[in-house]
């Protein structure tokens, strides 16, 4: 990358000044950048080059002194809440962020697993990638059932937009026709195993209304000479795609995004730049800048802008905006509602049923499918709700036959025992929910009274609680999973409920605390992002969100944000900013 992209100290007013760059902050400056405005993007952490630093790819387990486990210390350390995330061990351990550095506090009794990457390209060098749009049912539930506001926007205001992200991006799944999940701008699907086919046709047979499909997942299968032109080319299966991937297979800022801006001579990138406040004109009612200070030397600066995003996180961006207060906004930045930092919301993983599959052991597969088969949400409407709790979710799983490795657990001797070391094993199929969480004000994070972090900014305090809806709601997908499975004639099935083991933020799909909304008076974006208080103050990050739905957030997130961009420009030539 252009050395001349990275700045420290700044005199310039910049157009545009986008905070973050994951997914949502790359979208960001790409748009604006691709529209002519000069634009800085603030990173708190260090410049991750693409490919150059995807240190632990391409290395097998055995190149680790630990075989890929973290070493004990280190994790004792640094990593206590970090090592719960999936992605998280030797070769992706330097994308994640430091606790010890980043410290917050819960509740007493409460726990919640903040799961931190500061770097260039932020999570979105980690995300699990599975990209659905949101349908008209997902924007009308809060109404519909009168729990959490409205939505101010609905399918049809986001439609064209989904389809902007998605052709760049490049989305690979196949063309369903469900009203949950609408179709979106498919690259090819990934293919199926013959025993999931096999339990396809079964469940379409025995449960009509809950058709299995392919994940849809950000993963180029059939690049397009405009994914080709950024430099990327087809998914190899490799199963790396949290080491960094060199073939810009999945959707990244490092792959897309952000050469996209970068090649226009428009963008300028701080890194290691850790926001402290929003600079804010009482006089003028706008934000002008922000006031950062180094990530190393803890210096402080000043950037400025015309208009200001915020794409920090969800908690990210609720926290600078917390911690940006004034005599008109004394609770934080745009805040005249009072409900920045409350409505905090987590998709609810903790459910789920698998077994053992027979007749199929001539079958094998290759590579490492970076997706897995879906079951949307069949519970997607009031009329559909089960009685006794509210809204709904969906089931993902996969077939697969276990390896070599699991022979290691079982008991023998002798000759006909290696041969068994030399065979697969059974084939498995499961099915793990994952479920909606409702909207509810006391679900809220706030600053720290007297605790603060190592650059001097309170820590964030997080007070957030599964409710008696998601309990019921897990149960049942663990026991309509079983029975799924039963039915269709997989052996051994057992279920599972975890939900006392796992605390919210886990699906690290944290959403809420800035919400959009209709009213002013109980949310703190518009229907473009934009602030209700402050015109030139975007959010669009999953701090904008009404609710979780039940679909995977990400897709949306990007959406928003072209749109939000769109409007923005709009506006600032229209001399409204």
């Amino acid at each position: 990358m252009d050395q001349e992209l990275y700045i420290n100290n700044s005199t310039e007013e910049y157009d545009a000044l986008v905070i973050g760059s994951g997914i949502s902050g790359g979208w960001a400056a790409k748009e604006f950048c691709e529209r002519g405005l000069k634009t800085l993007m603030v990173e708190r952490g260090r410049v991750v080059e693409h490919r150059k630093d995807y240190i632990g790819e391409n290395k097998g387990p055995w190149e680790f002194a630990n075989r890929m486990q973290v070493d004990n210390l280190l994790v004792e350390e640094q990593y206590q809440v970090q090592k719960k995330c999936y992605a998280f061990h030797d070769a992706t351990k330097h994308f994640f962020g430091n606790d010890k550095d980043l410290p917050y506090s819960t509740e007493e009794g409460t726990d919640f697993t903040w799961i931190r990457a500061n770097q260039l390209g932020g999570k979105s060098l980690l995300w699990h990638r599975q990209s659905y749009r949101f349908s008209d049912n997902e924007f009308n539930a809060n109404k519909a059932d009168g729990i959490g506001n409205d939505w101010p926007v609905r399918y049809k205001d986001l439609e064209a937009w989904y389809s902007h992200v998605e052709k760049h991006a490049g989305i690979s799944g196949n063309y369903d026709n469900l009203p949950q999940i609408p179709n979106s701008e498919f690259l090819p699907p990934f293919e199926w195993t013959k025993p999931e086919k096999d339990l396809q046709k079964k469940f379409a047979r025995l449960f009509p209304d809950r058709p299995m499909i392919m994940g849809r997942t950000a993963h180029l299968t059939q690049p397009t000479a405009l994914h080709i032109s950024q430099g990327r080319v087809q998914c190899q299966a490799r199963n790396e795609c949290q080491k960094g991937c060199s073939f810009g297979a999945y959707f990244s800022t490092q792959s897309s995004t952000l050469p996209a801006a970068a090649k226009t001579g428009n963008l300028h990138i701080a890194p290691n730049s850790v926001v402290h406040s929003l600079i804010y004109d009482e006089k003028t009612n706008r934000v002008k800048g922000v006031k950062v200070i180094d990530n190393d030397n803890l210096t402080t600066r000043e950037y400025f802008a015309k208009v200001i995003f915020l794409c920090a996180s969800t908690l990210g961006s609720t926290q600078i905006m917390l911690n940006s207060t004034s005599k008109k906004f004394p609770n934080g930045i745009a805040n005249s509602s009072g409900v920045l930092g409350h409505y905090l919301m987590d998709h609810v993983y903790n459910a789920g049923a698998s077994g053992r599959l027979e007749g199929y052991e001539n079958e094998f597969y290759s590579g490492r499918r970076p997706t897995a088969a879906y079951i949307p949400n069949f519970q997607f409407e009031p009329s559909k709700y089960k009685k006794h709790y509210k809204r709904g979710y969906a089931l993902a799983g996969s077939a697969g036959r276990s390896n070599w490795q699991g022979n290691r657990f079982k008991d023998g001797i002798g000759a006909d025992f290696k041969h068994q070391l030399t065979q697969a094993g059974d084939w498995y199929f499961g099915l793990h929910a994952q479920g909606e969480m409702l909207p509810r004000f006391e679900n809220q994070v706030s600053l720290h009274e007297s605790k603060k972090d190592k650059w001097g900014i309170p820590q964030l305090h997080i007070n957030c609680q599964w409710s008696e809806n998601e309990r019921l709601m897990m149960e049942d997908a663990a026991e309509t999973a079983k029975d799924m499975l039963v039915k269709a004639g997989v052996k051994d099935v057992t279920s599972y409920t975890s939900l006392d083991k796992n605390a919210p933020g886990l699906a690290i799909h944290e959403v809420g605390t800035a919400r959009m909304g209709r009213d002013p008076s109980d949310s703190v974006l518009n229907a473009y992002n934009q602030s209700h208080d402050i015109p030139n103050l975007f959010v669009t990050d999953g701090s904008s969100f009404c609710s979780t739905a039940v679909v995977n957030p990400s897709l949306t997130f990007m959406a928003l944000t072209v749109r939000a961009v769109d409007y923005a420009v709009k506006e600032m030539n229209a001399k409204r900013i």
